[in-house]
């Protein structure tokens, strides 16, 4: 009886939680613009979009039960050179050892490949702020060398909804977290999973982090000068 107990606890409390979510995401603003570069870029995957012009947000692209049609090869042909990984050591299956070997296939220079990790714990935030800035340091050196990026977690729905909200803010594509967050709703509505999993970010505390996130520049900025015009002599 105490398990019943407390298992129907649990499930009220996902629920809670769940409409709590709901009414965070249709307070959103609707949008007022779309993406530009959406018409002139296929999307790689049925559960992928592209975040900005040189960043593809996407699930894991990577399951042995497929290996003759890698989701890493669709990826690879829109130009993608960059790998971001936000799943943890030993969730997954690894596939940094597959990359180049898929690059040669398709006639791409394994050495132009490049594979990043940086592990959040699924439906959790970051440990650190520190984790963020090697992810933004990552994304700004690439875009300095006009490379592509993929960016994903397990689903491509929390963790990495998290992160890109993040980097909208800090690369200056969103003017605040609530614009990022728009963004992404309105991306994530054309991603094949969006009617299993209706919302990007996942979790609560996941959106409240994007739409509360200051790019770091913002926090050292020092504030404005006082006004000494009018004091007297």
């Amino acid at each position: 009886m105490s398990g019943q107990r407390r298992g129907s606890s649990s499930s009220s409390s996902s629920s809670t939680d769940l409409q709590w979510l709901q009414r965070k995401y249709k307070s959103l603003a609707p949008l007022d613009r779309s993406n530009p570069w959406r018409a002139g870029c296929p999307r790689p995957l049925p559960n992928s979009y592209w975040a900005t012009p040189r960043l593809v947000a996407c699930e894991y692209p990577w399951s042995p039960a497929n290996p003759n049609k890698p989701k890493l090869d669709d990826l690879l042909r829109v130009g993608v050179r960059t790998f971001i990984d936000l799943t943890e050591d030993g969730e997954l299956l690894p596939y940094e050892s597959i990359l180049c070997k898929r690059a040669t296939l398709l006639g791409i220079d394994p050495t132009a490949i490049e594979y990043h990790r940086f592990p959040i714990r699924d439906r959790c935030l970051p440990k650190t702020t520190d984790l963020l800035d090697l992810v933004f340091e990552t994304l700004r050196d690439n875009e300095r060398r006009g490379r592509v990026s993929a960016i994903h977690c397990r689903g491509g729905i929390g963790r990495t909804g998290l992160v890109v909200g993040c980097w909208l803010t800090e690369c200056g594509a969103a003017k605040d977290g609530e614009e990022a967050l728009r963004i992404i709703a309105n991306e994530w509505r054309s991603v094949e999973k969006c009617k299993r999993y209706p919302h990007s970010p996942e979790t609560g505390p996941q959106f409240d982090f994007v739409a509360k996130f200051c790019p770091r520049d913002s926090k050292l900025k020092p504030p404005a000068a006082a006004d000494d015009s009018d004091e007297s002599l």
